[in-house]
């Protein structure tokens, strides 16, 4: 990833200056995105690099050009823009330019590609894990070959330091000449970043409730309280330690703490008079000005202000002698009390010998802890000769600093007169040597200018060839950008044609319908219409190369997932298939956010290199508002070992392995249903369509592991799709733990058993939800007895794998996989919300029903489902649901219960009665 620090020239006035801001280039864009710094969630601003041309300037004559030194460059954009941008370094700066260079060689080629879009190609390099990976098609732009070679012999290489790359968020950012950092330009998003990072610094820096800076220590204690304490001392061994405060407070300890205020804030009468000590050196300096009466006056009050230390010093020491003679009698309190308390309970039935051990461990006891307190004093004391001494040091540091510079300039004036003392010798000796040292002098300071001269020409050779191949792209970006110019208005004018030719058709259509036909012959209204159909449904050849380029690529076969965009066997169901799909690409290409959803999560990710992703506000944003494509194999393994670390640790290492060759090598009952299942999971998908499809062999092999994992389920219809959606993109491994983190972790207990006892569970629960969230719409069902539990319990089961569109689906997942079970009901709900007019329109049980049957498909605006899920839905407690499962639990046993007797009683009354015994069930005759 290109990113790294530079600073950047902004402000107005005296304010102007050069600040440091985090840089993220955005390949999908050609954005270079700059924010303060690499944990700040939203950008301060951007330049636009696929339209902007690059230069800097060459050192003065007289100026060094060491390598070290900062190196500013400029990015002139579109409009006259012009962004100076200051590097820590010239081979950070060399770098930069470099890098930049390629990025808008590789994206502007990019779009001559018919290929170009992220959404149907993404870069392949992005992605490592899952099916989706293995059919990513590269970009293979049509490049120009001569400009290529001449872009090589005139590149310039170099490595980037510290500054530069992900490794660099880790590193403090460089320093400023400009000591403000705050951009008033973009003031509300510094507001907004200084919001977010204080909630994130609450978050990690939160303290328990129990956390104090006071000290405690022991008070007296009454008989009361000893006889509580003992009594209660038995019933408090079985509880958990607390936090330090709760221990402190509730111990069984027979004596009570309290609470006195902490040691900084007692000496006030200290700090008083060490202002007035401030005060009074402070004001002493003026008074030695004044007048020989003045002085007197001095002397005095500095008399009284040492006899008032000495004072106070002994009214020091006095009550030192106090709090400690205070303190022994403390503890000699407390050792009677403990004899009295102990002489007067507990010494009826006890044996001598442990009185006597108990004694002997309550002076142990009272023995250290004089031995602690006198550590302590030592402590202290050693504590206070370490400071002294580290002054003392710190004074000898600036003597010996004092005496280095002293020495230092003692030599260079020993070497100048020695320069001196040799040159007069040698004008003494040798009359004609005075003219010869000027011709030195000049020869030293040619040699000088001339190595001046050459680091110079080097500078301007590297500035030359650096220009000289701007120049050479900038002209072959001119030359592609007027060809692909003429390209878009030739295809402008072929869809130009092609649009009048269909409004002309449509035209006829519309004459031939106002008049009616009602002959039986075929009129030319339907010959029209299915000549429309037959253009609409006619599938994409490469019989006319000549048009190729201009016949736009709006639907492909697959979408980037491998479902199949149009089905093949309905015609019906593939015209709208095809309609909805261009549905969804007009959408996706009608948006326009204001920054690419792949910065933030390239942001967040560099930011967390050195450190573990850790459960947050802003990471749970980002992933409800989706995981970009090429981070979603990262993201969903993170999701899945967050919920089932507790599992992977207790299992030996090559538990998968093993539980897959345990399946392979014995016969399971849950193998023959799971082979009749195979090709029925997700027939639409390009990686599940057929037997020696890859994906295939790798859903066998997740789900004959789990049937051995867990016996009790086995096995159940639902769970192979659960695991196809993972593959696509996690290896075998992780969507085993994903299909372990569902059943065992996120969903209730019998969710996937023979009765589905938790599935009914949950269709109640969501009805319950739907009458408090959406009453309209239950009022709605419930008047014309419309029972839409049978469309959501598919929902439930499966988490909407072929109920949504496949870019709707991966949302949900991803919120799904990171929050759990929560998110099904929030987006149940918020798909009846979405489509919730539409249905009240509704007014006959049939067409409702039929109307459930499809509506999800044609929910097709992700933003708009995720702010009704996440935003118009809210509150959303969890205890709700839990509490709701808890209740409707129970009646579903009951219910259960209820149908198992009476399925009894039918079978004794069968076996009793000769008429009824010839009837046996279906169930019965199979076994």
């Amino acid at each position: 990833k290109l990113c790294g620090y530079l600073q950047k020239l902004s402000g107005k006035g005296p304010l102007r200056g050069f600040r440091s801001r985090w840089f993220v280039f955005d390949p999908r864009r050609c954005y270079l995105y700059y924010f303060k710094g690499p944990q700040e969630p939203l950008p301060l601003g951007h330049i636009d690099i696929a339209s902007a041309c690059f230069s800097y300037h060459q050192p003065e004559a007289g100026a060094a050009a060491a390598g070290d030194e900062p190196a500013a460059f400029e990015v002139h954009g579109p409009g006259g823009a012009v962004a100076v941008l200051k590097a820590a370094t010239r081979q950070d700066m060399t770098y930069w330019l470099q890098e930049l260079q390629q990025k808008r060689w590789e994206y502007c080629n990019n779009l001559d590609a018919a290929k170009r879009d992220s959404r149907t190609s993404p870069t392949p390099s992005d992605f490592s894990k899952g099916l989706v990976a293995k059919d990513n098609p590269g970009i293979i732009p049509s490049q120009n070959a001569s400009a290529e070679r001449a872009r090589n012999i005139l590149a310039v290489e170099t490595s980037p330091t510290d500054l530069v790359g992900e490794q660099a968020a880790s590193q403090p950012a460089p320093a400023q000449a400009s000591a403000i950092n705050f951009s008033l330009k973009q003031w509300s998003t510094e507001i907004k970043n200084s919001m977010s990072s204080l909630r994130k610094g609450n978050n990690e820096n939160r303290k328990s409730i129990f956390y104090t800076t006071e000290e405690w220590e022991l008070l007296d204690p009454t008989p009361k309280d000893l006889e509580d304490s003992m009594a209660l001392e038995e019933k408090r061994k079985h509880l958990a330690e607390g936090s330090k405060g709760r221990r402190l407070t509730s111990s069984a300890f027979p004596f009570d703490f309290g609470r006195i205020p902490h040691k900084a804030r007692r000496p006030l009468l200290k700090d008083m008079i060490g202002s007035s000590k401030n005060r009074n050196s402070s004001d002493s300096s003026p008074t030695e000005w004044c007048s020989g009466s003045g002085s007197k006056l001095v002397s005095e009050l500095q008399l009284k202000y040492q006899s008032q230390q000495e004072e106070l010093e002994k009214l020091k020491k006095d009550l030192l002698s106090q709090k400690e003679l205070v303190r022994l009698l403390q503890q000699t309190v407390r050792s009677s009390q403990y004899d009295k308390y102990f002489a007067s309970r507990l010494c009826e039935g006890v044996p001598k010998d442990k009185l006597e051990l108990l004694h002997q461990k309550d002076d142990q006891i009272l023995g250290l802890n004089n031995q602690l307190e006198k550590l302590t004093l030592e402590k202290d004391s050693l504590q206070q000769e370490v400071k002294n001494l580290k002054c003392k040091v710190g004074e000898l540091n600036e003597q010996l600093g004092m005496l280095m510079e002293t020495i230092q300039a003692k030599d260079e004036v020993i070497m100048k007169l020695s320069r001196q003392l040799s040159e007069c010798e040698d004008s003494a000796s040798s009359p004609g040597g005075a003219g010869n040292c000027p011709t030195a002098t000049c020869a030293n300071k040619e040699l000088q200018e001339l190595d001046r001269l050459k680091d110079n020409l080097q500078g301007y050779k590297t500035q030359n060839k650096f220009l000289n191949k701007e120049i050479l792209e900038l002209s072959a970006l001119r030359r592609n950008a007027e060809a692909r110019e003429r390209e878009w208005q030739a295809k402008y004018t072929s869809l130009e044609a092609k649009l009048c030719q269909i409004e002309s058709k449509y035209l006829i259509l519309l004459q031939e319908m106002k008049t009616p036909v009602c002959s039986e012959e075929q009129s030319p209204a339907r010959e029209v219409i299915t000549q429309l159909l037959e253009d609409a449904l006619k599938a994409e050849t490469s019989e006319q190369p000549e048009q190729a380029f201009f016949k736009p690529h709006l639907v492909s076969e697959y979408d980037i997932y491998g479902f199949q965009t149009v089905p093949e066997d309905d015609e019906e169901e593939k015209l709208v298939a095809k309609s909805r799909a261009l549905d969804l690409r007009s959408l996706s290409l009608s948006e326009n956010r204001e920054i690419s959803a792949g910065v933030k999560w390239e942001n967040y990710l560099a930011s967390t290199m050195n450190r573990e992703i850790m459960r947050c506000v802003e990471l749970k944003n980002l992933i409800r508002a989706g995981i970009p494509h090429e981070h979603r194999s990262k993201m969903w393994k993170w999701c899945v070992n967050l919920h089932v670390k507790k599992f992977k640790d207790s299992t030996v290492p090559g538990y998968f392995q093993t539980l897959l060759q345990n399946a392979l090598e014995k016969q399971n009952p849950a193998s023959k249903q799971i082979e009749l299942d195979l090709l029925r999971t997700l027939p639409n998908n390009k990686h599940y369509s057929s037997p020696t499809s890859e994906g295939i062999q790798k859903l066998r092999n997740v789900l004959l592991a789990f049937s051995w994992r867990n016996p009790d389920i086995g096995y159940c219809q639902g769970l192979n799709r659960l695991v196809a959606i993972a593959l696509l993109y996690l290896e075998q491994e992780d969507a085993f733990w994903c299909l372990v983190t569902i059943v065992e972790v996120f969903m209730p207990r019998d969710y996937y058993t023979k009765t589905l006892l938790g599935s009914q569970v949950d269709q109640r629960v969501f009805k319950d939800l739907m009458s408090e969230k959406l009453p309209r719409l239950h009022a709605h069902f419930e008047q014309y007895k419309v029972d839409y539990t049978l469309i959501t319990f598919n929902w439930f089961l499966v988490v909407f794998v072929d109920s949504v569109v496949s870019d709707i689906l991966f949302k949900i997942w991803d919120s799904f996989l990171y929050e759990g079970p929560k998110v099904i009901f929030r987006f149940a709900l918020a798909l009846f919300k979405y489509k919730e007019e539409e249905i009240l329109k509704l007014q006959d049980s049939m067409s409702i029903f039929k109307y459930l049957r499809y509506f999800t498909r044609t929910v097709l605006d992700v933003r708009k489902l995720t702010a009704i899920a996440f935003g118009d839905l809210n509150p959303f407690p969890l205890r709700q649901i839990r509490n709701r499962r808890t209740y409707h639990l129970e009646k579903v046993r009951l219910e259960l219960t209820e149908l198992e007797a009476i399925r009894e009683d039918f079978l004794r009354e069968r076996e009793t009665c000769v008429e009824k015994r010839d009837l046996i069930s279906d169930d019965e005759e199979d076994s």
